[in-house]
């Protein structure tokens, strides 16, 4: 095992210690409508800790369910993809949107591992922020951007809905966000990410079914509409400034 490899296992074990911790303190100090916009990890990669405790989503989506989604799924993913680039030390230095961006040129060895657990890393990573909110709607340019390129919040509601219910099998409904403020809608298989088009994610929603079959089983049209209660805009908007800005990471 490499000096980096064993560095990111130790940090990797580290943070689910203090997970429960970190929970706890951001349940108890942040306000929901309050976190960072993400950043762009690099190698080792860690498992960021949830920004609020996981009952935060209740009851659009269980304690349980946001548990196992976050420590075991995307600590799998975490783990996995540190595991893929260990031994290759070029590919390890790329920060995870340059990793995933130039997905078609790393050894054929590595891709797939790269594709499926990079993209899980990276959605995930957003995922857990546009979350933990009170729903309800967008304010400013951003509201202004969904009026322009969908029509109103009620009309991309029913497109990014339908979007995610068509969604064959695993996969993420995504609005899409490019330099100039315009949105798009799509929906990627798996973990496939945007990012491996070089274009950025303003928000979305996974359909994998670990996302939600504890409680809504087979019927995704319902966790979808529960989804939009929890939505935290004020995150949606710092995210939606950063594209404009060119800053924005995954």
């Amino acid at each position: 095992m490499s000096t980096m490899f064993r560095r990111a296992v130790l940090i990797a074990g580290t943070t689910a210690a203090i997970l429960p911790v970190a929970r706890k303190v951001a349940a108890q100090t942040t306000p929901a409508s309050v976190a960072p916009v993400v950043v762009d990890p690099s190698y080792p990669f860690v498992l960021p800790p949830l920004p609020y405790a996981t009952s935060a989503n209740e009851p659009s989506i269980d304690a349980q369910t946001m548990e196992l989604h976050h420590d075991k799924h995307h600590a799998a993913y975490v783990a996995n993809l540190n595991a893929a680039v260990k031994d290759h030390p070029q590919v390890a230095e790329l920060p995870l949107v340059q990793l995933l961006a130039k997905l078609n040129e790393l050894p054929d060895s590595i891709q797939k591992a790269v594709r499926n657990n990079g993209g899980g890393h990276a959605y995930h990573s957003m995922f857990w922020t546009v979350m933990g909110g009170q729903g309800g709607e967008p304010g400013g340019a951003l509201a202004a951007a969904i009026a322009r390129d969908f029509g109103s919040l009620a009309q991309l509601k029913t497109e990014f809905d339908k979007v995610g219910l068509g969604q064959f099998g695993s996969g993420w409904a995504v609005v899409l966000v490019d330099g100039s403020g315009k949105l798009s809608l799509v929906a990627r298989p798996n973990q496939d990410s945007p990012l491996m088009d070089g274009k950025r994610v303003l928000f979305g929603n996974d359909v994998w079914e670990h996302a939600y079959y504890l409680k809504y089983q087979n019927r995704r049209a319902d966790y979808l509409a529960a989804w939009w209660k929890v939505v935290n805009w004020p995150v949606v908007a710092e995210r939606y400034r950063a594209a404009i800005a060119g800053t924005l990471g995954i």
